[in-house]
């Protein structure tokens, strides 16, 4: 029971927990400030802690080097003081113990006031090492301080040599602690017995450590507080820099959300002053290039309204007497009446040419609407075959549907839809070069497809974003045979905006190309992804 009760709130803490990290890492992508401090902290804490080391290892040399230099020359006193009163004991009747005695106690009692220890170890030769036994040393000192490197350098006789040790006591010994220390070997002969002994001077390194402990918590509140002067200086620093910057962008985004009037406050003449002043420059001519290229747009869109409505007129007069002509083309010699079937094909382009440019002319002024129903895609795609095959037999081209068993339905125009799929068949028999064309129709629960696939001249990079654009072509110099107006494409884009669906197109020079139509199930349904892949299976085999 606790298990549960405790495996919401462990799952709780986890999804707070990657809720901050994922604030923190957005923060983070998003904030240059941040990353600016974030990089001048962690390099000047680099150089810091550098510099901070350097500094220890040089102050702790120095310490060690003047303690070393300052023990050997202490060593060496005493021990000249020993020999010297060794020397005045020659002649007297004392014997080796007395003698060793006589060494070690007024030493013991000078080192308790000058805070060192002292070992007299076993002569050379006799087994002198001191853990066999037979040393005289310090009372409450441990002779296991004295290392055992050093005991080897002097089981010969052999100059004074010191080393780094480790103090250890069995009980207080008055100004000499446990802890690190250096000890510092020198050979005296005793007079009793003619024999070398090993004098060992242990001294205690603890006021070097307390200093070198109190230059280090020196050196890292100052490394620390130092770390905080440069971050505030770097926040400080990057926030004049980053704030215009800020400015900069919110308004670009107002400019972007058509807001053109807003402009950067300048202040001073500095450089970001300039940059603001170059802004707002670049943003009024902008402004005011947006506003003629407005005007010229609804100049356009007016003209080719006004055209388009004008030549309606005149076209059904010409078109009267075209068909005139036209029926009685068979009386007329042959010149004349080719000429009468010339002009009738030249009027239907044009009145084609017509229509599309007044339908242009509702979806440039929005007065395009939609007259929506479930629409099945499959019939669509074979109504269009049916329409379209006396064209594609006269371009010896097969058009093939293929989809599964049963209706595909969306709610869409069906008048429209079947716009869109017959402009996209009929470029693709105007480009296929004699090859087959497949339509393949696919539908899931959120959205359905028909998709165009040719294998003619394709499309060369960067020309599947230009096919949609008004009265663009592949190819200047190919030669339209469907008679086609150059808007067909364009607006097929436009109803299927009207949708809300995508019209999108992939293509490969010499691999043909695929045009697909993704249409929402429901008007009010956001697309979010197709049925159909945009780039055919056979041009992902082939690659």
């Amino acid at each position: 029971m606790s298990y549960l009760s405790s495996t919401p709130r462990l799952q709780q803490t986890v999804d707070r927990v990657s809720y901050a990290l994922r604030r923190a890492l957005t923060f983070w992508r998003r904030s240059v400030q941040a990353r600016v401090v974030a990089s001048t902290v962690l390099l000047s804490a680099l150089v810091v802690s550098i510099v901070g080391w350097l500094l220890i290892q040089q102050t702790r040399e120095g310490l060690l080097e003047n303690r070393v230099d300052q023990v050997v020359a202490e060593a060496e006193s005493e021990t000249a003081q020993v020999r010297a009163q060794l020397a005045a004991t020659v002649g007297t009747d004392v014997d080796e113990a007395g003698q060793q005695e006589d060494v070690v106690g007024p030493l013991s009692t000078r080192g308790a006031a000058r805070g060192f220890a002292v070992i007299l170890s076993p002569a050379i030769g006799s087994g002198n090492r001191l853990e066999d036994g037979g040393a005289k040393f310090t009372q409450g000192l441990d002779i296991a301080s004295v290392p055992e490197s050093l005991q080897q350098h002097f089981e010969e006789p052999a100059a004074t040599a010191w080393t780094y040790t480790g103090i250890t006591t069995t009980r207080a010994i008055a100004g000499l602690p446990q802890g690190p220390g250096v000890v510092v070997g020198t050979q005296v002969t005793l007079p009793a017995d003619d024999h070398t002994y090993t004098l060992y001077y242990l001294y205690s390194l603890d006021e070097e450590r307390q200093t070198l402990a109190l230059v280090t918590r020196a050196l890292l509140t100052a490394g620390v507080l130092l770390l905080l002067l440069v971050a505030g200086l770097a926040w400080l620093v990057a926030r004049q820099v980053v704030t215009p910057i800020r400015m900069a962008r919110r308004v670009a985004e107002r400019l972007a959300a058509g807001q053109l009037q807003e402009r950067l406050r300048v202040t001073g003449e500095d450089d970001l002053a300039r940059l603001a002043t170059s802004f707002n420059q670049m943003a009024s001519n902008l402004q005011r290039q947006i506003r003629q290229l407005e005007e010229l747009s609804r100049l356009q869109r007016r003209f080719v309204s006004d055209v388009s409505h004008e030549l309606r007129t005149p076209l059904t007069t010409v078109r009267m007497a075209g068909d005139v002509l036209h029926d009685a083309r068979v009386s007329f010699d042959p010149v004349t009446a080719r000429a009468a079937e010339l002009l009738q094909l030249e009027l239907d382009r044009f009145e084609t040419l017509l229509a599309d440019l007044l339908e242009i002319s509702r979806f440039d002024a929005g007065a395009a609407v939609l007259e929506a129903e479930d629409v099945d895609l499959v019939d669509v795609a074979r109504r269009v075959v049916d329409m379209t095959r006396a064209l594609a037999e006269q371009r010896h081209t097969r058009v093939v549907v293929d989809a599964a068993d049963g209706p595909c339905l969306a709610e869409a125009d069906p008048r429209r839809v079947e716009r869109i799929v017959r402009n996209l068949v009929t470029n693709a028999i105007d480009h296929a070069e004699g090859r087959d064309i497949r339509l393949l129709v696919a539908g899931d629960d959120h959205s359905a497809a028909i998709a165009v696939r040719d294998h003619g001249v394709g499309l060369a990079p960067g020309e599947s974003a230009m096919v949609f654009n008004r009265f663009w072509r592949a190819d200047p110099a190919r030669a339209r045979t469907s008679g086609g107006t150059g808007l067909g494409l364009s607006i097929s884009l436009e109803d299927t905006h009207l949708h809300g669906g995508w019209l999108q197109a992939w293509g490969r020079p010499g691999e043909g190309a695929q045009f697909r139509l993704t249409l929402p199930r429901r008007l009010s349904q956001p697309l979010r992804h197709s049925p159909l892949p945009l780039v055919p299976h056979d041009a992902l085999e082939s690659a």
